[in-house]
Parts: C-alpha cells; structure tokens; sequence
C-alpha cells in the first residue's frame, strides 16, 4: 500500500488529479500520524479531525477537482488566523474561546485551491516570542525535542518538519516564519510587503507580518504561495545571474554568530560561486539603532494586540513586553525610523539584487517553561539566537529561510536569502538552486 505521509504538496495533488489515491485517504493517513507523533512534539493546539475528514469529502466531489492546485492537500493553520468553525486562541488564555464565524482570506485561498485544514498550531502568547510555549501546549523541534521549535510559527513548522502534513500556513512579524524553520529544517519565504494579504491582528504589527508557506521543498514552497497570492509565482525560463552579498555580521551590536552557521552561509556562497552568481562578501549598513528599533516596533506591536484582553489572564512576559510597547507605539506610528532603515538598504541593494546570512546565530534555546520566565530572560534568549531576521521585516522585504548544513547535533541549519521588493520567484529560484545542489532530508526521522 502507497503511503502519502512524507510526500510533497504537488505529489499528493497530482495523486489525487489523477484518482491514484481519494482526499479522505491522504487527509485520513495524515490524521492517523498526527494522533500517533504530536503529542511527542506539540504542533497542534487543536485537531479537526471529524472535520477534516467531512471537508476532504467534499473535495473530492468537487466538479473541478483536476484543476485544484493543492488538491487534497492536508495544511495546517497557525492559531492566530480565523479557521470558521474554531477558536483563534493565539496561544493565550486571554482571548475568546469563541468559534471564528468565516475563514481569514489566506485560509480561503487555501480551501478554494482543495487544501483541507487538519487543525490549529501552538504559538507562544499572542505570537510575541521566538519559543513556542504557553497554556495550550509546547511546540518542540522534531530533529531535537530537547529544544524548541522556535517562534511564533512554531507550531506549523514542527508539524511539517515531522511530516504530520506536507505544508502549513503561518506568519513573521519579526521573524515567526524564518525562525522556526531554520530550526526546524524547513522552507519558507516571507514575502515582501502586499503580496500575501496580512489581516493578523490590529495593524499587522504596524504593516511588518505577512503570511507565508512553510513546506518541505522549494516547489512546494512555490505553489503554496501561488495559491495564497493569488497570482502564480513563475519559475524563470533561463535563471539569471545575480550579484550576491554574503554577510556573516550579525545586524544587532554585541550579538555573535555560532560557527555552525557561519561555515552554512560561506558553504551556500560556494555553491552558488559554482552555479554562475556574482558573489562577494558585504555587509548591510546596519545602523547602531537597529535594536533600539526592533525592540521598539516588537513591543508596540505587542501593546496594540493585547488592548482589549484581560491583562490578568496574560503571563508575566506578555504584560511587560505590552507595557514597554506602549511607551513606543507614537514614534513607531510615525514611521521615521523604518523609513530612514529603508533608505540605507535601498543604497545597498542598488549594487547587490540579494543578500545572503546565516539564518540565525545559534540553535534554538532549550525547550522548557519560557512563558513563566521574566521578560529580560526572554528577551537575552531571542535577541541571542535569532537576530537575523527583523531587519527585512522593518524594510518590508521579502526574505527566505533555506535549510542548509546541519548542527553538531545532526539537527538541521539553515541560511537566509533577502531581496529587493518584488523578488519572491528570484529567491525561490536561488534556494532551488541550493536544494538541487545540498538536498536536505525533508521529514525528522521519527516513527513513519
């Protein structure tokens, strides 16, 4: 018997195309591993399993069943976007446990290409931190459950890492896409500003999140953000040759980055050397303020979210990081410092179409209860392991997360590819280009 557990986005909707296999049978197969892995890992807040399994019935009467794009295709959801029918809890116990009355847009993209959604995935409380922890559950890294998935998607890239479904949907307003996947070993793009409709939250953190795929591959990767655009992300004819930046500088003053991550960009630079890119070392003109203004934009962002939530019912890290947000959210509101962040990359990316660093400093903290630790506790972890990502946040450019190489414990590491706005299919080609040269083990090695 065929199994479906472990295959790609485009190989289950092309099995399905073709009646090689039925929706209820892929959906059935994948609920039957996530009752058996995920309470070693912690992916899911919530499962809808009857519901799932009614909804992949229906795709499989649909009419236009051949001409679906993800066809049967079972994602998972990060538990701050509505799924009609079920609670968005965004990993707090402050919010409504009331049922979410219609599906956010990216959702009903997702369900109109024929995807089925198997449940909800853990986030740290109100999406805040790069743990993923809290009162609904842990979200643990299926190659090392020692340790964290990361956050805040951390939930949705556990569950594709462990292969309890091919692709999940989630989101980075200062990393929460890149940083558990890299992680995790997975693939992700965030994509630049107005590509994928955001919708998360009160402001999108200012207009800094965007929704994004995280698969086991680039293809998927690419169809999945297709589908959530709403407009095909083509794959050039002829790939270009494109003028590379490597930097190994950590963009916050004082911050390291770990040897492990260091050798995976210089390797991915190597590789993309052979495959025709003009490649140089640079850094980006990181300003001094640079963390002053990340902390600055991720904790107003924090402060609008939890207006209207009973503070009491928010743990200790969130009050605080709410508290400190809220002395910052005028000067955030008026945009100088973003702009001004803008117009140094702008001077930077005029001589250089991508830039390439280590998607993270270190691995990921060791799991534990991080919602029940002070603030400045949390805050010397994130800063530490994951100061990579915030800058493209703030510009609003798109950037991936591309597994490559792997940490002394055979976990999985990972570099980042950053471009000029517009540049998704450009990334995606460059991260095909590493996957067909370093092919990454796609799925944890738990039980199948």
């Amino acid at each position: 018997m065929t199994s479906w557990v472990g295959r790609t986005a485009v190989e289950i909707a092309a099995a399905v195309h073709e009646k090689r296999v039925t929706a209820r049978e892929v959906v059935a197969e994948h609920l039957a591993r996530i009752e058996r892995i995920d309470g070693r890992i912690g992916a899911f807040r919530t499962v809808r399993a009857q519901a799932a399994l009614a909804e992949a019935d229906e795709v499989g009467a649909r009419d236009d069943l051949a001409e679906l794009p993800l066809a049967g295709v079972p994602v998972a959801v990060k538990d701050n976007l509505a799924v009609r029918g079920e609670a968005m809890r965004i990993g707090s116990a402050a919010t409504p446990d009331t049922p979410s009355g219609q599906d956010h847009v990216t959702v009903a993209r997702l369900r109109a290409a024929g995807a089925v959604v198997v449940g909800l995935t853990n986030v740290p409380e109100l999406c805040v931190f790069g743990t993923t922890e809290g009162v609904h559950g842990t979200a643990l890294n299926p190659w090392d459950t020692t340790r964290t998935a990361g956050g805040s998607s951390g939930g949705s890239a556990a569950a594709v890492a462990a292969g309890l479904v091919p692709v999940a949907l989630g989101n980075d307003g200062m990393g929460s896409l890149r940083i558990p996947a890299a992680n995790c070993g997975v693939v992700t793009v965030k994509p630049g500003l107005g590509v994928v409709p955001a919708g998360i939250g009160d402001g999108d953190w200012f207009g800094m999140s965007e929704n994004g795929p995280l698969a086991t591959t680039v293809e998927d990767a690419r169809l999945m953000l297709s589908v959530l655009a709403d407009t095909e992300v083509v794959r050039p004819a002829e790939p270009a040759v494109h003028r590379i930046a490597v930097s190994l500088r950590s963009p916050l003053a004082g911050v390291t980055i770990g040897r492990p991550y260091t050798i995976a960009a210089r390797e991915a630079a190597g590789l993309l050397i052979e495959a025709g890119h003009q490649v140089r070392r640079a850094d980006p003109p990181y300003p001094l303020s640079l963390g002053l203004t990340s902390l600055a934009h991720w904790t107003a962002g924090t402060s609008v979210d939890a207006r209207g939530l009973d503070r009491r019912l928010l743990t200790r890290r969130t009050r605080v990081h709410a508290a400190v947000g809220r002395r910052f959210e005028r000067t955030v509101r008026g945009g100088t410092a973003r702009a001004a962040l803008r117009r140094r990359m702008d001077t930077f990316f005029a001589e250089y179409d991508v830039l390439l660093t280590p998607a993270l400093a270190r691995r990921s903290p060791k799991a534990g209860p991080w919602h029940e630790r002070g603030w400045l506790r949390n805050i010397a972890a994130n800063t530490a392991y994951s100061p990579m990502t915030p800058p493209w946040n703030l510009t609003g450019r798109p950037a991936m997360s591309v597994p490559l190489g792997t940490l002394p414990s055979g976990a999985p590491c990972a570099v980042q590819l950053v471009g000029r706005p517009g540049a998704e299919a450009e990334l995606l080609e460059l991260a095909a280009q590493l996957e067909a040269a370093r092919p990454w083990p796609r799925t944890a090695p738990l039980e199948r």
